[in-house]
């Protein structure tokens, strides 16, 4: 892709999990466990966690707020999936009684601008 060429809606979730991923590392001190979990229920975007709980991250990418913030677009829908798919993750992994958080990250990228990222914290 050239770099003056728009991103695709594929290209641009990705760069924006690669982005959230690093910012959940470098800044707020998280091990990223797993990236694009899947099972045939659906993905989970980040799995990491801070050495006590396990932090399950929906990353929300967009360009613009034409149609919102990126968090607006994790529905009550959306949250109790991510639930479900976390708890296939810890049977897929063995892991039982762990503390658990749901967070958003959500990347605001327009085009030739620098990305702002937002972590919301236990919000699902």
């Amino acid at each position: 892709m050239s770099s003056t060429a728009a991103p695709t809606h594929l290209t641009l979730g990705r760069r924006g999990e690669d982005l959230a991923a690093r910012y959940l590392e470098e800044h707020k001190g998280l091990v990223v466990l797993s990236r694009n979990w899947r099972c045939r229920e659906g993905e989970l975007d980040l799995v990491a966690t801070d050495g006590h709980t396990l932090v399950v991250c929906e990353v929300k990418t967009r360009t613009s707020t034409d149609y919102g913030a990126p968090a607006e677009a994790v529905t009550e829908t959306k949250a109790r999936r991510i639930r479900r798919l976390t708890r296939r993750w810890l049977r897929a992994h063995q892991m039982r009684n762990c503390p658990q958080r749901f967070d958003i990250v959500s990347v605001l990228w327009p085009p030739g601008q620098t990305p702002r990222i937002k972590h919301l914290p236990g919000v699902l």
